[in-house]
């Protein structure tokens, strides 16, 4: 469960980040820490987050007790992270409102998903983090056109896979075994067959 304060929340090496201070900058109006954590708790009840629980759990991946840990990422500019083998990090020093955490939770969960289910899965390989990248990115509903328009993206018609392909990329290049030419060639590459793989969707949310 959530709780241990911490002083800096980068990404682990073999995991995958949440968003990149290009597109989230910091928060000058965030929740206190303690009020974070109780929204974490509250996350957990959100239904597309107890799905996610629940197919991991199918899946023969439980999660660990502290799977969840909030933090204070003030040196970091992520709102959080999937570390394999670690959990997932919520950077309370960037999460605002109660949506933010949720839709955070749900982004990651996907990740912690694949991580499970993949055979071989390989956060250092540009192509395996660009292909959940891009599901996270389309399954979380991070690229509904309402969060687009709040970070002043105004395009209506075809605006979600253009988000999903723009935030995949930033994700993948923030890889430090990732050139941005590399991390570019990667999202092209599984584009297709990664943005059309909803598991454990039965389809798009």
């Amino acid at each position: 469960m959530a709780g241990e304060d911490g002083r800096s929340g980068a990404s682990e090496a073999t995991g995958a980040e949440a968003a990149s201070a290009s597109e989230t900058p910091r928060a000058t109006r965030c929740l206190p820490f303690e009020d974070c954590v109780a929204g974490i708790t509250s996350a957990l009840q959100d239904p597309t987050v107890r799905f996610l629980r629940e197919r991991m759990e199918k899946a023969g991946c439980p999660l660990p007790p502290r799977m969840f840990k909030a933090m204070n990422c003030s040196s970091n500019k992520l709102a959080g992270s999937y570390g394999s083998g670690h959990g997932i990090t919520i950077c309370c020093d960037r999460m605002r409102y109660q949506d933010e955490i949720n839709q955070l939770l749900i982004h990651e969960l996907i990740h912690a998903y694949d991580d499970c289910v993949v055979k071989n899965m390989d956060w250092k390989n540009c192509a395996h983090h660009a292909c959940s990248e891009i599901r996270a990115n389309h399954l979380s509903g991070d690229c509904h056109y309402k969060r687009e328009l709040l970070r002043g993206f105004m395009k209506m018609r075809g605006h979600e896979q253009e988000c999903v392909k723009r935030r995949a990329l930033i994700s993948v290049r923030n890889n430090p075994f990732c050139s941005e030419t590399v991390a570019k060639d990667a999202v092209e590459a599984v584009w297709e067959t990664c943005y059309n793989d909803t598991r454990p969707f039965d389809r798009a949310p």
